[in-house]
């Protein structure tokens, strides 16, 4: 099931709505006019029909009783503020309606609003959220020492938070940040948590895994902000700046009392089985359990984050391109991995 299907008589213009909406984690854009096929069902429904002609709107009234299930939300995106259109939309059952113009901003707020009367996140999930993100804002702060402390105390919150809510609900608190490296590594730092139950590690070696993962990217405090935030691919050379966040992260741990295992997280997680990752290409047995658990959590991670230059992959393609890497990732932690993925 899509979380979200947007039904429109102009697909390019759609889908460049629905690249750009906020906290979306899955949609997809059907053509009002495509008589060939029928989108599946979906948690919420949006359309921007900017033709609402007699023809266009009983195809959206045939659309809608085919795949709205009950209680399932509607907007409807109108394109004049016709009191025709208005009257259109209370006859389709529109559960809201919105202006077009208004933007990927304000309909990503509506969105989450109806989203939110069907499956409210939790009051405690929220504010496990919250403190994660203060947690992180106070801590990852360049040219501020961490500690062993402090750490395990943030990779504590996050343990506490996926046993009370679940990787779903988890990832849905994080991904209302905005700092796409918190987000990022709160998401990384929760995947290994459910990862580590499916694996049915014992709570210490989970608490570990969980900060190994929270750590992985810690260097990316060091790489300039123009580079993390740029709104588009890096070319060759602020790509070769953001590899060195891996050595920057080892430094910023080394002689703290971190445990060395952890030291190695932050500087292979880009590794690769075969040789072809880096900084150092190694091999095999060269990298660690550890490394090679968070590096599936972190690709998996960085696949289904929304970036601004794609749209977020859904759970399902992501893994199977994990499993596509076989040879560069480990195997059977892969396929250990499904249960997280399935559940994400």
């Amino acid at each position: 099931m899509a979380e979200l299907l947007l039904i429109s008589d102009d697909t390019h213009r759609t889908a460049r709505l629905a690249r750009d909406l906020p906290n979306v984690e899955r949609s997809t854009v059907f053509d009002l006019y495509d008589d060939a096929s029928c989108p599946a069902a979906a948690e919420l429904i949006v359309s921007d029909v900017k033709a609402l002609t007699s023809e266009a709107l009983s195809r959206l009234r045939t659309l809608l009783e085919r795949v709205r299930g009950q209680d399932v939300p509607y907007v409807c995106l109108f394109h004049d503020n016709g009191a025709r259109t208005r009257a259109y939309a209370e006859l389709l059952g529109a559960s809201s309606l919105l202006s077009a113009a208004s933007g990927p901003a304000a309909l990503g707020s509506a969105l989450a609003e109806l989203r939110n009367r069907i499956d409210p996140m939790s009051d405690a999930m929220r504010r496990h959220g919250e403190r994660a993100e203060r947690f992180l804002c106070t801590t990852f702060v360049p040219g501020r020492p961490l500690s062993p402390v402090e750490i395990a105390a943030g990779t504590t919150l996050i343990e506490t938070a996926l046993q009370e809510g679940g990787i779903r609900s988890w990832v849905r608190a994080v991904r209302r940040f905005d700092d796409a490296t918190h987000r990022h590594c709160l998401l990384v730092a929760g995947l290994a948590a459910a990862f580590g139950g499916v694996l049915m590690l014992g709570a210490a070696d989970r608490h570990h895994l969980v900060k190994a993962a929270l750590l992985h990217d810690v260097g990316k405090i060091a790489i300039d902000a123009a580079i993390l935030n740029k709104p588009g691919k890096l070319d060759a050379v602020e790509m070769a700046e953001m590899r060195t966040h891996p050595a920057h992260g080892h430094a910023m741990l080394v002689g703290r009392g971190f445990d060395e295992s952890l030291l190695a997280v932050a500087h292979s997680h880009h590794e690769m089985l075969d040789g072809s990752g880096y900084p150092d290409k190694l091999v095999g047995s060269q990298i660690s359990d550890l490394v090679r658990l968070v590096t599936i959590c972190d690709i998996f991670g960085a696949l289904t984050e929304h970036r601004p230059y794609r749209a977020r992959m859904e759970s399902m393609p992501a893994y199977d391109i994990l499993v596509g890497m076989a040879g560069r990732l480990d195997g059977d932690l892969v396929r250990a991995f499904k249960p997280v993925a399935d559940a994400f």
